[in-house]
């Protein structure tokens, strides 16, 4: 299996502690070249009676998302050599002269991009105008991947260990999240204290978007120079100064700076992590009363519980059997039954998966 580090951006190798060795499981579910959500390729899809498409479109997959860059990686993209980087470098240094969403902390979607993401509904997947601008179309490949963000580094459409998996990841991004608010706010430090002294790197949700804003104009001159100061029109070297800084940092450096949350959220994902890759089969388990139930024409049924996207099918014979599940006798005492008055069985892995998808529920 590989190690949770083979899932970030290398430049985390010699930041993160060792926790970050420990093996994962691949996400084998999760097929982003034959895309799993597209409707040519797409397998275990829930489809629940409200109609509702669940597929992604072939030319955008799940890449309807534009990622908040911190400054440090975008100086480890914008010094890499590799001639396969060249697109990203090109994408990434015209949105650093469009001036739109760029601060010594942050290369990140404009205003209006923002505003459409948090209001819009059921267009994940979907819309071609929310696609990631550094998504190359011809392809369908990320052309800034080895510096992606947490968001980018941690979403996948399907888990293999269900919810536990999904649990999983959402916490990987939660901690990989506060690790670059923290070193990027360190970097700037370094670099532009005045920033950082301005309270500049505390975010302003309270802002409501100018008209400027929603027209993707840029920063006027004047408040943006007041912004980068003796860095202005020096932004590409700036972000690289950055990435100088973070990866001379030691693993010790890291969790200093990252700071009592960071102890916190580390703790928080050991816990997770032991859940994921060692499940435990509970006690005493019920069928789920708000798993999705599909019928499928050869008799099967497709059944889905934790994501609209994932679904588990099992013939129908068996659907019959986890019905049994009441939650009023242990485990072994319904397989017991089963065996006696069906003459039939559910194999532990089987009753284990379908509690991973929480199609099965623990009793407590």
């Amino acid at each position: 299996m590989p190690q949770m580090l083979d899932s970030l951006p290398v430049l985390y190798r010699s930041l993160f502690p060792d926790f970050f060795q420990k093996e994962i499981p691949v996400e084998e579910k999760a097929t982003c070249s034959a895309c799993a959500m597209c409707q040519s390729s797409a397998k275990g899809v829930v489809e629940p009676v409200d109609g509702v498409n669940r597929f992604f479109r072939p030319d955008t997959k799940c890449c309807t998302y534009y990622p908040k860059l911190p400054n440090y990686l975008v100086g480890a993209l914008l010094s890499d050599g590799r001639i396969e980087l060249g697109e990203g470098q090109r994408r990434v240094g015209e949105k650093i002269s469009s001036r739109v969403g760029v601060t010594p902390q942050w290369v990140r979607p404009s205003a209006r991009y923002n505003l459409l993401y948090r209001n819009s509904r059921q267009f994940f997947g979907k819309a071609a105008s929310m696609r990631c601008p550094y998504y190359e179309l011809e392809h369908g490949g990320c052309t800034i991947w080895p510096f992606r963000e947490a968001v980018c580094s941690t979403f996948y459409c399907k888990y293999v260990a269900g919810a536990d998996g999904r649990k999983f990841w959402m916490t990987l991004k939660t901690y990989l999240a506060l690790a670059e608010i923290q070193l990027s706010r360190y970097a700037v430090l370094q670099l532009l204290p005045e920033y950082v002294l301005a309270g500049k790197d505390k975010p302003d949700l309270s802002e409501a978007p100018t008209v400027e804003d929603l027209d993707d104009k840029p920063m006027p001159e004047k408040e943006y120079g007041a912004l980068w100061r003796q860095w202005v029109g020096r932004e590409p070297e700036f972000y690289r100064a950055c990435y100088d800084v973070i990866r001379a940092l030691t693993p010790q450096d890291v969790e200093k700076i990252m700071g009592l949350d960071g102890v916190i959220e580390l703790k928080v994902l050991e816990k997770i992590h032991q859940e994921a890759v060692a499940p435990a089969l509970p006690k005493v388990l019920k069928l789920n009363p708000e798993a999705t139930v599909k019928w499928l024409p050869d008799g099967s049924v497709a059944l889905g519980a934790y994501s609209e996207y994932d679904a588990v099918a099992l013939p129908g014979i068996a659907y019959s059997l986890i019905t049994e599940f009441s939650g009023r006798e242990p485990v072994e005492a319904v397989r017991q039954r089963l065996r006696e008055e069906k003459q039939a069985d559910l194999h532990e892995d089987i009753l284990l998966e379908l509690y991973r998808h929480r199609i099965l529920m623990e009793v407590t």
